[in-house]
């Protein structure tokens, strides 16, 4: 008792906190492990198929036909980190539009909009992507991100590097718990 009580007078501050630190720990573990505590990967709801949009503005082509096509896959980047290839199931492209007063009318408030011809080459397009998220109380994750509206995305293929925004989320729909848990293992780890 005495070489013990002479052991901790020899210890310094830090040495407690360690002690401590390590203590709290492995307090937080067990809790962890009895689930008094949730962790990240408690915290998915469902694991679900998702739809998202990315907005795509002003590419600048000069061939006859666009070379991002429906039905064919595309690698992406989700804030320039490498992520999958997903499948494209729609796009939207058209040339560049403005927007032209009417001259010569009563109503000075009316409008049309034309292609710009100032610009011929560049188009604005809309990309859909499918893949399966993780469904949490704070959205759709995808790849350890989080699948938001604004978020950065590059769709990279064989002859093409664009890109754009996510400006659309649509959940397809759910699925049961026994495939949930096959399908845990097979999307990214929520970070």
């Amino acid at each position: 008792m005495e070489n013990f009580l002479n052991t901790l007078k020899k210890l310094k501050i830090t040495d407690y906190i360690i002690i401590f630190g390590v203590i709290l720990v492995a307090f937080v573990g067990f809790l962890t492990y009895k689930g008094f505590h949730k962790t990240a990967d408690n915290a998915v709801d469902a694991v679900s198929e998702i739809k998202f949009d990315v907005f795509i503005r002003g590419i600048t082509y000069t061939g006859s036909e666009l070379p991002i096509k429906a039905n064919e896959k595309t690698f992406i980047s989700i804030r320039n980190v490498p992520y999958s290839d997903l499948m494209i199931t729609d796009v939207k492209a058209e040339k560049r539009k403005i927007v032209l007063p009417v001259l010569n009318t009563k109503n000075t408030k009316t409008v049309i909009v034309v292609e710009d011809v100032s610009q011929p080459n560049v188009y604005d397009a809309v990309v859909t992507l499918k893949d399966f998220a993780k469904i949490t109380k704070d959205g759709a994750v995808v790849g350890g991100n989080k699948i938001k509206i604004g978020l950065p995305i590059t769709l990279e293929g064989a002859d093409y590097r664009l890109n754009g925004t996510v400006s659309n989320i649509q959940v397809t729909h759910g699925t049961d718990d026994a495939v949930n848990d096959q399908q845990l293992s097979a999307v990214e780890n929520v970070q």
